[in-house]
């Protein structure tokens, strides 16, 4: 089943390399994003340069990460986030999964951990309150993503999607979106790829902008964050 889902994405990937699928939303979709990003930016760049300080003097290592992410048609990105791990993440993971089996189930199921040590102490409140993501306004200025969207995904994680790939690569990955408000972690793998799809084929500005206003009492209720 594994690899037939792979051959199927495969054979997706090959298919939109063309083109053949505007963004969802389109110009207007675009101008807007570019708006609301920019004067983001302007308006936060105080708490900006704090947390950029918080991050860069409370654990050694870069104050940026970029981790390569699946866009649009099937472009890969680096999708920003302020450094919320150690450095060697990868060693600790590893070395934590084969220590427990709970946890790789865990990590299998939804690729996420709710108690993961990779995470510092800043970093654990960054992202409990959202604020690691903040840096891809400049991903959403670049047009390599969307105020509001599917969240992006890893490649393994697109297979998942299976059939549904096809709504997830034809929009912009979000900066926050329907799954976000509507549980995040909370909710299942099967229930965010359906968030995703009936996102993308029920589009409209008014829906974007209900989705920024549910998005700003989850993020300071920390529904489902962590």
């Amino acid at each position: 089943m594994k690899s037939a889902t792979r051959s199927a994405n495969s054979a997706f990937f090959d298919a939109i390399e063309s083109g053949v699928f505007p963004p969802t939303g389109g110009i207007l979709k675009r101008s807007f994003d570019i708006t609301v990003a920019s004067l983001a930016l302007v308006f936060i760049s105080p708490i900006f340069l704090l947390l950029v300080l918080l991050v860069k003097f409370s654990n050694k290592g870069p104050v940026f990460y970029g981790h390569r992410r699946i866009g649009h048609n099937g472009q890969t990105f680096r999708c920003l986030k302020f450094r919320t791990m150690v450095v060697d993440g990868d060693r600790v993971l590893q070395a934590y999964l084969q220590a427990n089996p709970k946890a790789q189930e865990e990590w299998r199921a939804t690729r996420k951990l709710q108690d993961d040590p990779r995470v510092t102490a800043v970093g654990a409140v960054l992202r409990k309150l959202s604020l690691d993501e903040l840096p891809q306004l400049f991903n959403i200025i670049r047009g390599e993503m969307s105020i509001v969207g599917p969240r992006p995904v890893v490649e393994e994680e697109l297979e998942l999607y299976e059939g549904a790939a096809v709504y997830y690569l034809q929009s912009r990955p979000g900066l926050t979106g329907l799954w976000q408000v509507s549980g995040r972690n909370d909710v299942s793998y099967a229930s965010r790829v359906a968030f995703d799809t009936h996102y993308v084929t029920t589009w409209s500005l008014r829906s974007d902008m209900l989705i920024i206003a549910r998005t700003i009492p989850a993020v300071c209720f920390s529904r489902g964050s962590y």
